[in-house]
């Protein structure tokens, strides 16, 4: 917990950038502050990352892409891919018969950029193949949020918590947000000035005045953009199969030291075995879909693991993640991640 002097300049920081701007104060004042392991911001680097799933029918991979310009060979026709465009050129040759092999063959050396913005000169096949299989080995890496694209530029202020310092920074691209995001220390503080343009994966704009309609955003895009539901995945049966801890909590403050040492086997009979050294206390969950919501409600009878009673709704889940949350006066957070 912070000492008192500091949630007194946190408490400055806040007023500070709510009068920046009388004129536009209602419209741009900013909706509370995040810190680098806050949910939003977690899911705002993943917005930012680069987009990787429009080549896959090349690369076959969500995490990265192959760089511009280069050519490929599909039934031995040589197609220059010099666009996005160009990507419709192999998808159209592919379809164009049922009785040819298909095989897309990269014309090396070609440069691959990773999701993050690391690009990697690739020689030749076999250092493709390599690459390929390093990412086979990570089939759970939650990748890139893609159908919500933020209309640049946007305004970002900081407060660093431990050098008293305040500042106020416009970020123009995906890659300077993602890098921005990437430096963030543990003393620091973000606040996004409102209102924020987005456009959805339908080509529709929408104002975004608040961290909460941001999430939310985050979430429709999760479920309803295609290209983020390339792998489908049964819920009970992933929550069933080995066993879990919990990463992060979050009740008003973050509280997952609380859960350290903790992990959780659910079972088919619907209890739930919480572990912790020698100590085993036992619980029920459930799970239903309200409203077209997938909810995972628990029940256990200690104080402290009673807290996590709550009817948590599914935000986003693989097979080796879930995350959730409980959205009342303030948002609660609880995240699974395999033992």
């Amino acid at each position: 917990m912070f000492p008192f002097k500091k949630y007194l300049l946190l408490a400055g920081f806040l007023l500070l950038l709510s009068c920046q701007d009388e004129t536009d104060e209602q419209d741009n004042n900013a909706q509370g502050t995040i810190t680098s392991v806050s949910p939003l911001t977690t899911y705002l680097q993943r917005v930012a990352m680069v987009k990787t799933v429009q080549d896959n029918i090349i690369d076959g991979s969500t995490y990265c892409t192959i760089k511009l310009p280069y050519t490929v060979t599909v039934n031995n026709e040589q197609i220059a891919v010099n666009t996005t465009a160009d990507y419709q050129k192999v998808a159209d040759n592919i379809s164009a018969s049922t009785y040819d092999d298909d095989i897309v063959k990269i014309d090396f050396p070609v440069t691959m950029v990773y999701y993050n913005y690391v690009e990697k000169l690739i020689e030749d096949e076999k250092d493709f193949n390599a690459l390929m299989e390093y990412w086979n080995l990570n089939p759970d890496l939650l990748s890139k949020i893609n159908g919500l694209n933020i209309n640049y530029p946007i305004t970002v202020n900081t407060y660093n918590s431990a050098s008293q310092f305040a500042n106020s920074q416009s970020i123009t691209s995906d890659q300077a947000f993602f890098n921005f995001i990437k430096k963030l220390n543990d003393s620091e503080y973000m606040s996004l000035k409102y209102p924020i343009s987005t456009t959805d994966y339908n080509g529709q704009t929408k104002s975004i005045t608040n961290n909460l309609e941001f999430e939310n955003a985050i979430k429709y895009a999760i479920d309803y953009c295609p290209e983020n539901n390339i792998v489908t995945l049964d819920f009970e049966a992933t929550i069933l199969e080995g066993y879990w801890e919990i990463p992060y909590y979050f009740d008003g403050l973050e509280k997952t030291i609380s859960y350290n040492g903790y992990w959780f086997k659910f079972k088919s009979d619907k209890s739930v075995m919480a572990v912790k050294g020698t100590v085993v206390q036992m619980g029920t969950w459930e799970t239903s879909v309200q409203n077209g919501v997938r909810e995972l409600k628990l029940n256990f009878s200690t104080e402290l693991l009673g807290k996590l009673n709550l009817s948590w709704k599914l935000f986003e889940f693989n097979n080796s993640q879930i995350r959730l949350r409980d959205i009342g006066t303030t948002t609660n957070y609880l995240y699974f991640q395999k033992k």
